[in-house]
């Protein structure tokens, strides 16, 4: 393995935008341990809630903070983030430490909170080259366990029963993002999300109404590996956890298997059997058996919703670099891959026979 290949959890972005001085004396009161002097580092990515690497001599920290600008309502709720992130690690599940939320702007211009930095890998690479071929197969079913777990996770006894609704997660979804595709006119139409937003309303299934934690962007990027070892010491982006439906969880995850890695990190093209990957039915069935599934009878359904959704999100996205509010360098480029997602999403309703 080299360096090149895989990223240990160290930003390799630009400074700060904003004015250290106040963040400095914040932490003294607020965070245990602190001292300075302070580097700030923003992460590459976190392109919805900008993330920086805070270094001292003593430790490293992670911060995450709303953005700046008109925010559409109800998204980039970091307050959210920290509290389910602090509930999870209470149940055991790998999660880094929250050590403090702050509310108030004018600290650096947004909310915030800092929390533990958490050093391992984090592979933007779906096939894991750099992994042995033997050893391959252990990352993707740790992912996998993972996952189960959360979904295993009893919400109530954690303190999150209010969390999400519990009702008709997918109605509402649907609902949800479509909406947000038809209101945000700055990023126009999209003749397959026209198409989508149609179908889906008439085809939701009713077949699991099972309802859990959910992490809501579960992908390979988004956790964190041991440094040495096949597993998983930490999931990270919990922006879009809800109350909701684990099977549709889970299928946002196993996108991946159909996913043009130039999109996000996904395996569509590769030989999975050749790299010593799971196949996808394999995969699907080791999460059944985990969650106490016999199998997932609506899976293409999920697919092409999960589709959708990013594609909605990217929709956003394409939206706010319009308006000059997207946080990150890679907002360009994903507004310029909205199409080909759309295109896609719509595909997995007319080449799974579903339409």
């Amino acid at each position: 393995m080299t360096d090149a290949s895989i990223r240990l959890h160290r930003g390799t972005g630009s400074e700060a935008n904003f004015d250290t001085s106040l963040l400095i004396g914040w932490m003294e009161k607020t965070v245990a341990g602190f001292g300075g002097p302070l580097r700030v580092e923003r992460f590459p990515g976190g392109q919805s809630n900008p993330t920086y690497r805070l270094e001292t001599p003593a430790r490293d920290y992670v911060l995450r903070r709303k953005p700046i600008g008109t925010l559409v309502k109800g998204a980039h709720a970091i307050e959210r983030e920290a509290r389910v992130i602090s509930a999870l690690g209470g149940e055991g599940f790998p999660v880094p430490e929250v050590y403090a939320l702050c509310d108030d702007p004018a600290i650096i211009g947004s909310p915030f909170y800092v929390m533990e930095l958490v050093e391992g890998r984090i592979f933007w690479d779906c096939t894991i080259a750099e992994v042995a071929k033997a050893e391959r197969h252990r990352y993707f079913d740790s992912m996998n366990e993972v996952m189960a777990r959360l979904h295993n996770v009893d919400h109530r006894r954690a303190g999150l029963d209010d969390y999400g609704s519990s009702e008709n997660y997918l109605v509402r979804q649907v609902g949800r993002w479509s909406k947000q595709y038809l209101e945000d006119s700055a990023a126009g139409r999209d003749p397959n999300m026209d198409r989508l937003i149609t179908w889906l309303p008439d085809n939701i299934p009713h077949d699991d109404n099972k309802v859990t934690l959910i992490h809501g962007d579960y992908r390979i990027d988004n956790v964190v590996f041991h440094p040495a070892e096949p597993r998983v010491i930490a999931v990270l982006d919990w922006e879009l956890s809800t109350l909701g439906s684990p099977v549709a969880d889970f299928c946002y995850h196993a996108m991946m298997y159909r996913m043009p890695p130039h999109i996000v990190a996904g395996l569509a093209g590769a030989d999975v059997r050749s790299l010593g990957i799971p196949l996808e039915e394999d995969y699907v069935r080791s999460y059944c058996e985990r969650t106490g599934r016999s199998s997932i009878p609506s899976y293409e359904f999920y697919m092409a919703f999960n589709f959708f959704r990013l594609a909605a999100i990217f929709h956003g996205i394409k939206g706010r670099v319009l308006r000059g509010t997207a946080s990150s360098a890679q907002a360009q480029q994903r507004a310029e891959l909205f199409p080909e997602l759309a295109e896609l999403a719509w595909r997995q309703v007319t080449e799974s026979r579903l339409h």
